[in-house]
């Protein structure tokens, strides 16, 4: 964002989840849109309206681009940062191979559309990006819920070793105690 500020670009963004709205409002960016309290599970419903007000702005060329940043989830023990292209669509989003081109869009067979291409395509674009926005917004949530999986994992262990240890700590004390004692009983009655 700092990059692209001292280019000259006005940036805003739209804010999924308390942290992200707080790191936004932190650093002081436009925030256009937020949603928040999402809960443990992802709700299509709940995202639209936060998606509707930028794509809004994307074909009523406000934005020239959309950004998508997200946690991307690998395995338990991997979670990648990822910045992608939403908006516009490039050609390798749609090929298998960057360059296969039997697979390239622009190959591929003309269609009649009923009732037109156009509002077809316009239709099909929104729900595309919207569930775009639903994959990253999920992959983000498996990444939280496995970062958080493998922190209570550590703290447990943790917990568990720290348990042992002072119980060795107490055992020795008291061994210790009771050792003293019996030399002041000994020492006592062989003073008698």
């Amino acid at each position: 964002m700092k990059r692209w500020q001292a280019e000259g670009e006005e940036i805003e963004v739209c804010c999924i989840g308390n942290k992200g709205l707080g790191f936004m409002n932190r650093i002081g960016a436009k925030v256009i849109s937020h949603v928040v309290s999402l809960g443990d599970t992802a709700n299509i419903e709940k995202l639209i309206g936060a998606i509707k007000i930028v794509l809004d702005g994307y074909t009523n060329d406000r934005f020239d681009r959309v950004y998508v940043f997200y946690n991307r989830f690998v395995n338990t023990m991997k979670q990648e940062p990822t910045m992608e292209l939403l908006l516009p669509l490039s050609d390798d989003r749609f090929s298998k191979n960057k360059g296969d081109q039997e697979t390239n869009p622009r190959k591929l067979w003309d269609y009649v559309y009923e009732p037109e291409a156009k509002s077809v395509i316009d239709d099909v674009m929104i729900r595309y990006v919207e569930a775009l926005i639903y994959q990253a917004v999920t992959e983000n949530m498996a990444s939280e819920q496995s970062a958080r999986m493998v922190a209570m994992k550590a703290a447990s262990d943790n917990a568990g070793n720290l348990i042992n240890e002072l119980t060795l700590i107490y055992n020795k004390s008291r061994q210790a105690a009771i050792t003293k004692e019996l030399s002041e009983i000994v020492g006592g009655a062989a003073a008698v």
